[in-house]
């Protein structure tokens, strides 16, 4: 029942999301890394606020300690990129980060990161997997915590101030501190505060925070920034006058923003007022990376400043792929992950926030503004999402018309330019509007995504699938 996807392995805690099955994937890890000759180092161990995770943690710690390897475990709840980027630094072959992300409360999982602080890609983890149908469970051998840690199985530490001088030597902290920033910052009860907290207040900016205190159930809300749980960031932003919210998911790798006149920032946004950034004002040279869900509009500002948008499959394994493949500068997708060169080789929500509260204080301009002189320059796309819940029997339905029969609406009177089934299926249309439908690979759900330059058509489109597939 250990199944990984676009995400890692998520699933319900006391469903499978159990002791017993998390001592079957630590040792079937323990075992992948004996057969790849990796274990002389170790594994780094991390994890978030959920329900279980530190226990999570001490479990996998018993099962490698009886296998002969060391667990270097951060012992307070950190961000998912703070993992990521101590594998990364000290050469570690593979990471362990215990969290579901943006998942409900009820949920909790495994992220495994591979050489060079990379998400396990598809054949990382189908190789994991292959590993996991051999193990035993009778054959599982634990050493207790306590024993681990007094023979050095078990190193404890936190290595918090390498991360956060990390994120601080990358951005422009003097002109920062010199333009007084105002920021609000909602963690949604994860775990950003302490990272990027540190890093606002080191560069003297006005800052607040809400919603800081330790809570598995998330307020009752999932802690994913999305808009409609967003409203206590934003009449905040709005009643004591901040430059910009700040609202970062349960494990501080994706973000939301709140603009200084309260009005919400799509991920899509973010990555397009990101990337006009980098190019215009920062000189970067380089391409961009999306995935098929994400904006064309960075097609368009690539496009203007003599650069190349790439395009891949869901999955922020494809895009830290492709932006080592083609020294893109910028990489993210429309759930509110991204990464930029020179950094890791995955989302960091808290880089991210970093980088948007160096581009006030550099730019001198409101991100209102920056968003107006976008759209000036580059033109208007405008993006309708839906998300379907189904039974199983649905799925498989589903699953036939759209992968093996290759079903399609009537689009008229909109044209077809090209149909893609890269990852689902995604119909570019003349004029530069598309759609795409697909199953996530985090929750159970079918997703549309339909973009358009008129907002009437992009809802339009949407209709026409549901239509179509009876959603």
């Amino acid at each position: 029942m250990i199944k990984f996807g676009t995400g890692g392995w998520r699933a319900i805690i006391g469903d499978d999301f159990t002791r017993a099955n998390i001592c079957i994937l630590a040792k079937a890890m323990a075992d992948k890394m004996k057969a790849e000759q990796v274990t002389d180092r170790g594994m780094v161990i991390g994890y978030d606020r959920r329900f279980l995770s530190k226990e999570t943690v001490k479990w996998t710690c018993e099962v490698l300690a009886a296998e002969g390897i060391v667990c270097h475990f951060v012992n307070r709840s950190v961000p998912t990129p703070l993992i990521m980027y101590y594998v990364m630094k000290h050469e570690f072959p593979y990471g362990m980060m215990v969290t579901a992300s943006h998942n409900p409360a009820l949920y909790n999982g495994i992220k495994v990161f591979t050489a060079g602080g990379r998400d396990a890609d598809e054949i990382q983890t189908a190789d994991i997997e292959r590993y996991i149908s051999r193990v035993n469970p009778d054959e599982i051998r634990r050493t207790p915590y306590e024993d681990a840690l007094i023979q050095g199985l078990v190193r404890e530490f936190y290595p918090m101030n390498d991360y956060i001088d990390e994120i601080i030597a990358k951005i422009d902290m003097d002109a920062i501190k010199k333009a007084r920033v105002r920021v609000a910052l909602d963690p949604m009860y994860g775990v950003s505060e302490a990272a990027l907290g540190t890093i606002l207040i080191s560069g003297r900016c006005d800052l607040s925070v809400i919603h800081q205190e330790h809570d598995t159930l998330f307020g009752g809300k999932m802690p994913a920034p999305a808009a409609d749980r967003l409203g206590l960031l934003q009449n905040f932003v709005v009643d004591k006058g901040y430059d910009l919210g700040v609202a970062t998911d349960g494990d501080a790798d994706r973000l939301g923003v709140i603009d200084d006149r309260g009005q919400y920032l799509h991920p899509n946004d973010i990555l397009v007022l990101l990337y006009y950034y980098l190019v215009k004002y920062k000189k970067w040279k380089g391409p961009v990376v999306r995935n098929l869900s994400t904006t064309h509009r960075l097609d368009a500002i690539a496009e203007k400043y003599g650069e190349t948008c790439y395009e891949v499959p869901v999955g922020f394994k494809y895009i830290s792929a492709k932006m080592s493949e083609t020294n893109a500068i910028l990489g993210g997708e429309s759930s509110g992950g991204l990464t930029v060169t020179g950094h890791i080789h995955g989302k960091d929500g808290v880089y991210a926030a970093s980088l948007l509260v160096e581009m006030v204080a550099v730019t001198g301009k409101k991100l209102s503004e920056l968003m107006e002189i976008i759209k000036e320059e580059c033109g208007v796309l405008f993006m309708e999402e839906r998300a379907y819940r189904f039974s199983e029997q649905k799925k498989k339905e589903l699953v036939k018309r759209i992968s093996a029969d290759k079903e399609l609406p009537n689009l008229e009177p909109f044209e077809t330019e090209r149909v893609s089934y890269m990852d689902g299926c995604k119909v570019y249309l003349k004029g530069g509007g598309w759609a795409s439908i697909r199953f996530s690979g985090t929750e159970p759900l079918l997703r549309v995504f339909c973009e358009m330059p008129l907002k009437e058509d992009a809802v339009k489109l949407c209709e026409m699938f549901e239509r179509c597939f009876e959603l």
